[in-house]
């Protein structure tokens, strides 16, 4: 037996906690009824730990696991973060975890095409968040999953969810292409918006900004029912037919009244599309049409666009849409 293990063994005993109390004390089921989450502070010491977990019941004597820790725990620090400790956990148990293990790793997720408020209303029911939702301006944000601790401000999650679209703009805005219509960043989120809402098929993204980009190009309207819908729910599903007074209404989003893009976003788009926005399919074809799988008919003319539009009224009556 080492020196040092001897001399705390020593310790110990000294302190009055016999050898084989605090051997079986520190391999025995803990008194834990239940899996419990449990946070480390930043900087916290196996002290610090330990009367929290004796306070938090997770631990039968503070005094004891310190101890142990010290004979049984090697030199390692506990790391910050949350654990779920197991129920019945041993000392043992604890202070491996919380010296090696995983912290528990929470997350949420924005999805591509979602919109600000409907992010604002994930972060607000979030419970495990603090303080309050900070304005989030459309387009602002980068779909993905971002981790985040318990107790963490709302207005720091949303921070780190801007830096990376700061960032991924960045990074697609030195990939421009000479087809690209668009003339600044601010732009390229504005039109990556509708590409994103126009289509749900991810090969598509290149051919509808190539389609979007021939229209700004000479001048014809976008004709995007997406965004004739944003300023009546400011991105959420509309959930019936759009009127014919909303179609022709003059108010710097509805792309059927109007030439060129709308006056901002109409979600957050997604890094892909971003991308189509800026290194657009090379194509003439300026209609769409959807196909009934998803996906969308290309047409050059409005001849072939209407011969389209006549197949998928079609499909619609066959399928009783």
């Amino acid at each position: 037996m080492r020196p040092l293990r001897r001399l705390l063994i020593g310790l110990a005993i000294g302190v009055g906690i016999p050898l084989a109390i605090l051997v079986y004390g520190w391999f025995a089921p803990g008194p834990a009824t239940k899996a419990t989450a449990f946070t480390v502070a930043e900087g916290s010491s196996v002290s610090g730990v330990a009367a929290d977990l004796d306070q938090a019941g997770l631990i039968a004597s503070a005094s004891r696991f310190k101890v142990g820790a010290r004979i049984f725990g090697g030199n390692d620090a506990v790391q910050a973060g949350e654990f779920e400790i197991p129920k019945g956990a041993s000392a043992s148990t604890i202070l491996e975890l919380l010296q090696h293990g995983r912290a528990i790793q929470r997350l949420i997720t924005v999805t591509e095409g979602m919109p600000s408020i409907i992010v604002a209303e994930k972060l607000a029911a979030n419970s495990f968040l603090t303080g309050p939702t900070p304005s989030i301006p459309e387009g602002s944000v980068l779909p993905d999953s971002y981790s985040f601790e318990r107790g963490e401000p709302r207005a720091k999650v949303v921070e780190r969810m801007q830096s990376a679209m700061a960032k991924a703009l960045a990074e697609e805005w030195k990939k421009k292409t000479d087809r690209s219509v668009v003339k600044t960043p601010a732009e390229a989120i504005i039109l990556a918006s509708i590409v994103e809402k126009e289509t749900g098929k991810a090969s598509e993204r290149p051919m509808v900004a190539g389609v979007l980009s021939n229209r700004i190009r000479i001048g014809m309207a976008l004709g995007a029912d997406a965004t004739t819908i944003y300023p009546l729910t400011k991105g959420k599903p509309l959930g019936r037919m759009i009127r014919r007074s909303e179609l022709a209404a003059v108010n710097g989003y509805n792309t059927r009244a109007m030439r060129g893009l709308p006056v901002g976003p109409i979600t957050n788009p997604g890094r892909e599309s971003i991308a189509a926005v800026l290194n657009p399919a090379q194509s003439d074809a300026l209609y769409y049409v959807a196909d009934g799988s998803g996906g969308h008919v290309f047409a050059r003319t409005l001849e072939e666009h209407n011969a389209n539009v006549a197949k998928w009224r079609q499909y619609r009556k066959e399928k009783g849409i």
